[in-house]
């Protein structure tokens, strides 16, 4: 097992942090923190034309043939950069489904577009009973001829006003366990019945309540088999948090050169504050977490890639990852003092990612409960 960069990747690497220093500066950010749409189309547009949005799909649909390590390294970048839009629910939660379940004649329809910028997909799975796993799946299909009738309620949505298709987790029949029933959607946005609702978040991003009345789905629009949406699902989750990780790492090393470089230049009393021991073990336990925390998501990066067992190691990932986002963000508003508290300072903007990434796709809680469960407790 090798966790260092190959050529290939540190090009892609240094390539992104070029190019995203000089398309999305902080102004974008702010700025796309007040558009309803979320992010500017002329931006995604470049993306799509460096091949971003088609990194991992096969060339056949239009995409550069990378696979899942690669796209960390780019989720790195994305998240050091603050990066606005739908890129990880259309390529992450959306491409990666219909690419690993999808029929053939799903994927050439979908992906080519996926890969070049013109179709966005978003994932709905979360209910208000606030559960990432299979019981908390309540929003229901009844089959009728030739298509489905969807009800029911989903929660953070993200980017769903926006969204071409819904990848939309359903029950479709009772079984004597929760991960049995569950069937997987492509919904059409466009459908009648959808009902689309912007959320109000902390870290406002362009997250939605999404309500299925009497939505009616074609039966070819059912990504993999009838009554068997979880398994899809599961191992999509593990890419997500996987994925999510990596965006955290980003802003967590961006916060890391943010202080660092602050605490060089600042001086107090005659000197830069950089000299002083309380400022120099904050700046040393902010490289300690972020580099433990770097170490364990590329190595569950590394096992997703090669499709091997990671449930114990995304798991860890995403505790490690969590806590160090926060604390470097913590440690960070203490150096700055004051100013970093200012809504116009950068810090304010990776505080907010901090936070809203430690619960995504389930909490810390929940991911001890994953460790607790492989460990056998």
């Amino acid at each position: 097992m090798d966790l260092g960069l190959t050529e290939q990747q540190e090009m892609l690497k240094l390539t992104t942090r070029d190019f995203l220093d000089k398309e999305c500066p902080k102004s974008v950010v702010r700025e796309m923190m007040e558009d309803e749409r979320g992010y500017p189309p002329e931006l995604w547009r470049k993306m799509a034309d460096l091949g971003w949005m088609g990194l991992v799909f096969p060339g056949k649909y239009g995409g550069l043939e990378g696979d899942f390590f690669d796209l960390v390294v780019l989720l790195e970048e994305m998240g050091r950069a603050c990066l606005p839009g739908p890129f990880f629910s259309t390529v992450v939660l959306g491409g990666l489904a219909i690419l690993a379940a999808g029929t053939e004649k799903q994927k050439q329809a979908l992906l080519p577009k996926i890969a070049d910028g013109k179709m966005i997909i978003t994932l709905a799975l979360m209910e208000p009973n606030a559960r990432y796993d299979a019981l908390g799946v309540r929003t229901r299909a009844t089959a009728g001829r030739g298509e489905y009738v969807i009800n029911g309620t989903k929660l953070f949505v993200e980017n769903a006003h926006i969204a071409d298709y819904i990848l939309c987790l359903v029950r479709t029949s009772e079984n004597k366990t929760a991960e049995e029933g569950l069937t997987l959607f492509l919904v059409d946005s466009k459908s009648a019945g959808i009902r689309c609702t912007l959320l109000n978040t902390l870290a406002a991003d362009k997250q939605c309540e999404v309500v299925f009345e009497d939505v009616r789905v074609p039966t070819e629009n059912i990504l993999g088999e009838p009554n068997q949406g979880w398994a899809i699902v599961e191992r999509l989750l593990e890419q997500a948090t996987v994925a999510k990780c990596a965006e955290m790492i980003g802003g967590a090393q961006a916060t890391l050169e943010m202080a660092v470089n602050y605490a060089k230049e600042r001086v107090q009393f005659g000197r830069p504050i950089g000299s002083f021991q309380a400022i120099q073990h904050h700046c040393a336990n902010m490289v300690t977490e972020i580099s433990g925390a770097r170490f364990i998501t590329y190595k569950a990066a590394w096992m997703v890639s090669e499709q091997l067992p990671a449930a114990m190691e995304v798991a860890m990932a995403k505790i490690q990852t969590g806590h160090a986002y926060q604390q470097a963000t913590v440690f960070g508003h203490q150096i700055f003092g004051a100013i970093g508290f200012c809504m116009d300072h950068d810090m304010h903007l990776y505080y907010r990612r901090a936070k809203a990434g430690e619960i995504s796709f389930g909490d810390s809680d929940f991911y001890r409960e994953k460790v607790a469960q492989e460990l056998g407790l």
